[in-house]
């Protein structure tokens, strides 16, 4: 462990001066500063709570969370809530019961009286009031979210804990150290992609290959650019580019441990810096197939019978919302739909007509929550379908679903029709 220099303020904090809510959270930020060797404190810009579903925190973090909050406890920084696990306005209907529920909600009010925005989303990037900007400060907890602020955005943040980043909102401070020091954000392995990666599956199956090479690593793709859109200019990040980077971070935080990718030629610090940015005894990573990762993530290849199809995992865009939207154009789905999503964008959707073409075809688009932490048992899900690498990774363990991953295509006929068609 290590001295931690403090200015006058943060002292005061760490003292007591600020009340025993914002003293409970600067012990936890300089505490996290010592263990880490960090020398001193960094001011935050924007903090993202994760581990807010019941099912995750239980009944010891629904007291833990509101203790902390009846001390007073207020967020000194715009911050905002991943998804919880179930919709505020639809647990009833989909008979959660209030054994879940009740504590569910009792979450929400604590982080409420803190004044956390209750976003209930994983995606704060793709909401303009949330969007980061290159070399802000951040501390995210959500790790598809981490990995896309530090490598499409370039701002910084490490994977903070559920406490961490509540601690840092409070006092609005984080221990600098990890990513948010230069020399941490150069790359470990140097990843030539061979092979053709087209679809939002494909950039899953990527990460998965590459999650496993390099678990904690900082991975430079050389030429991934060419399989990407331009990235919009406009400081939004939805759009075929935001979809594609968002589910490749997602699935290397979850099949690894990555914060943090460079495209050569594409992300902010790529094409600024360039090969300075590789590190000298980067590793060679050669992949010419996604045969083996799609095999592992459709993991049960003699599923047919789907109970639901999900879409959104990290939550979807507008863009991807009209695609399924789209697709469904006439049809009537044979199974269950999800479509998850942040309440901001269902809101966007419904505006321009997506929600209500989902709904005429029998989906659903649903915000708050997504089926990794909603209680899927409760809602009598056995067997799910996704083109998303996350979920494919995390709904199995989680939700104890039996599972089967494709492109989007095959997940909406797997919708139209209830099941995984032979031979697909």
């Amino acid at each position: 462990m290590s001295d931690v220099k403090l200015t006058s303020e943060e002292q005061g904090m760490l003292a007591g001066a600020e009340g025993p809510g914002v003293k409970r959270a600067m012990e936890i930020v300089v505490a996290l500063a010592r263990i880490y060797g960090a020398a001193d404190l960094a001011s935050v810009a924007h903090a993202q709570i994760a581990g807010v579903s019941y099912k995750n925190v239980g009944d010891a973090g629904v007291e833990f969370l509101n203790r902390w909050a009846d001390e007073g406890a207020k967020v000194r920084v715009p911050t905002t809530l991943n998804p919880m696990g179930m919709e505020r306005g639809k647990w009833q209907e989909w008979g959660i019961s209030t054994d879940f529920a009740v504590p569910q909600l009792s979450v929400i009010d604590a982080f409420a009286r803190m004044g956390v925005t209750p976003t209930m989303s994983c995606t704060p990037y793709l909401y303009r009031e949330h969007t980061p900007k290159r070399g802000d400060v951040l501390a995210w907890a959500e790790s598809s979210a981490v990995a896309f602020a530090n490598s499409v955005v370039g701002a910084r943040s490490n994977r903070e804990g559920g406490p961490s980043a509540i601690a840092a909102a409070v006092t609005g401070r984080t221990a600098r150290y990890g990513y948010h020091l230069d020399g941490n954000r150069r790359a470990t392995h140097m990843v030539e992609v061979r092979c053709p990666v087209k679809s939002v599956a494909d950039f899953g199956a990527l990460s998965y290959t590459v999650g496993k090479a390099v678990g904690n690593g900082v991975p430079w793709f050389v030429d991934l650019a060419a399989w990407l859109p331009p990235l919009p200019s406009n400081g939004t990040w939805g759009g075929l580019a935001g979809d594609r980077l968002k589910t490749l971070g997602a699935g290397l935080a979850a099949y690894g441990a990555v914060a943090l990718y460079h495209v050569a030629g594409y992300t902010p610090e790529a094409r600024d810096l360039g090969a300075s940015l590789i590190r000298p005894d980067a590793q060679r990573l050669i992949i010419d197939s996604l045969a083996d990762a799609y095999r592992v993530m459709d993991a049960d290849p003699d599923l047919r019978q789907i109970d639901l199809v999900t879409v959104g995992c990290p939550h979807a865009s507008l863009t991807e919302i009209a695609q399924v939207a789209d697709t469904l154009a006439g049809k009537r789905l044979a199974t269950r739909l999800w479509v998850t999503t942040g309440e901001i964008t269902r809101q966007a959707a419904a505006e321009l007509g997506y929600v209500q073409a989902i709904e005429a075809a029998g989906g659903e688009v649903v915000a708050d929550t997504c089926a990794v932490v909603a209680p899927m048992r409760m809602l009598n899900v056995r067997s799910m379908a996704t083109n998303a690498g996350k979920m494919a990774c995390y709904a199995p363990m989680h939700s104890g679903v039996r599972m089967r991953f494709g492109d989007l295509e095959q997940c909406l006929e797997a919708a139209v029709t209830g099941e995984w068609r032979a031979g697909e």
